[in-house]
């Protein structure tokens, strides 16, 4: 198993833990401190000022860095348009400084986007109800009165200001605090579309790439990646997996528990954790990492074939007809440690797949495939893989 230079020294230093007990003084001493608490502004913008400012390279990144897969369709985004000019309250959009005048949302990306592309003209509206005559029409075609209707309404934005913490470690996790919050009504984000959204550096544009592997894409069932493939690809978001983030999650899961010995705060809090230490991760730590993932996957892919990641039931005899997450762990994290030696392992292939089988009638139903992901359940998945390949490889 190879580490990068930055996940040589990344648990150095230890995540801050907060006090389980404290004194009614020492809680007020932190609330007096301004820990915890959030400094805000509110801002009212009319809709063309705010569109121009959001022309600013430097103003508003607004790269789908965090919305869900599925995305706004035209009729959605229509309307919202109509509800600026019907003046329908919109609800504000959060955005956090990330340096002064500098903004990253946190929540109304996709009322942001629908702002932003009707005013340039690209896209025409559909589906509208309370003004069906102005269906087919974009920001340049509208009428006189209802473009300057629309263009007198004005969009709140509540910014999370800089000032709220000096500290990065803190900053971080306000921010996710935030943001979840932010996020519990409507259709609740799952934890790692919250990630994407909080964590957009290096190892995210790495994971969520690695994701697109066809050894990986075939083992889940998922389709071949091609470009634009939401629109190109039909039933694609039905497939919980990808509509969820649940295949960019897994990619995530590999690097993290290769760290299984500092695990804790549970699998989804482990997560977090690495991705947070993972924020300065160089262009070197990057190309280290996406070589071992690629490499792994490709070993094991050779060895497994059509069974990879699925487990085998002693009971029926039989391998499963679909992966399993708790087993892929074990697989990936187990076989990396083998990269060195692979050559030995795709020479013994079908010695390590009949050990497979063995592995799994030597054991109580649920080691590799049970819901416990303790620290030790993770370790003992791991060892348990590792000592059957170096067993096989004698």
């Amino acid at each position: 198993m190879s580490l990068s230079p930055s996940e040589e020294i990344l648990w150095v230093k230890q995540p801050k833990v907060k006090a389980a007990r404290s004194t009614d003084a020492e809680i007020n001493e932190r609330y007096a401190r301004g820990e915890g608490r959030i400094v805000i502004e509110t801002n009212r913008e009319k809709l063309p000022g705010f569109v121009s400012l959001l022309k600013q390279d430097s103003y508003m990144d607004l790269r789908p860095f965090y919305q869900r897969r599925p995305r706004w369709s035209v009729e959605k985004q229509s309307l919202l348009i109509e509800s600026f000019i019907m003046n329908i309250p919109v609800p504000p959009v959060f955005l956090y400084e990330k340096e002064y005048n500098s903004y990253e949302v946190m929540d109304g990306q996709q009322r942001i986007t629908a702002l932003r592309e009707f005013y340039a003209g690209k896209f025409e509206l559909t589906g509208l109800t309370q003004w069906p005559e102005i269906n087919g029409r974009s920001y340049q075609t509208l009428p006189e009165k209802i473009q300057a209707g629309l263009d007198r309404r004005s969009i709140t934005s509540i910014v999370l200001l800089k000032e709220s913490t000096t500290d990065e470690d803190e900053a971080s996790s306000l921010r996710e605090t935030v943001f979840e919050r932010l996020n519990t009504g409507g259709v609740e984000l799952t934890r790692q579309e919250i990630r994407n959204a909080l964590y957009r550096g290096r190892l995210n544009k790495l994971i969520d790439r690695l994701s697109r592997r066809s050894a990986f894409r075939e083992a889940w069932g998922i389709p071949q990646y091609v470009e634009n493939e939401i629109d190109e690809t039909p039933g694609l978001l039905d497939l919980v997996i990808y509509a969820k983030m649940e295949d960019v999650e897994m990619v995530l899961r590999f690097f993290a528990l290769r760290h299984a010995a500092h695990y804790s705060n549970g699998m989804q809090g482990f997560l977090d954790l690495y991705m947070r230490k993972a924020a300065d991760f160089t262009e070197q730590d990057i190309e280290i990492l996406e070589r071992e993932f690629i490499d792994t996957l490709d070993l094991a892919s050779d060895i497994y074939g059509d069974l990879l990641f699925r487990p085998y039931d002693a009971g029926t005899g039989a391998w499963a007809k679909k992966p399993q997450k708790a087993y892929y762990d074990a697989v990936m994290v187990g076989m990396s440690s083998f990269l060195p030696r692979a050559h030995l392992v795709r020479a013994k292939a079908a010695e390590i797949v009949d050990a497979t089988k063995r592995m799994f009638e030597a054991h109580e139903a649920g080691t590799f495939t049970g819901r416990g992901n303790t620290k030790e359940d993770i370790l003992t998945r791991i060892r348990l893989f590792s000592e059957m390949i170096e067993e096989a490889l004698v």
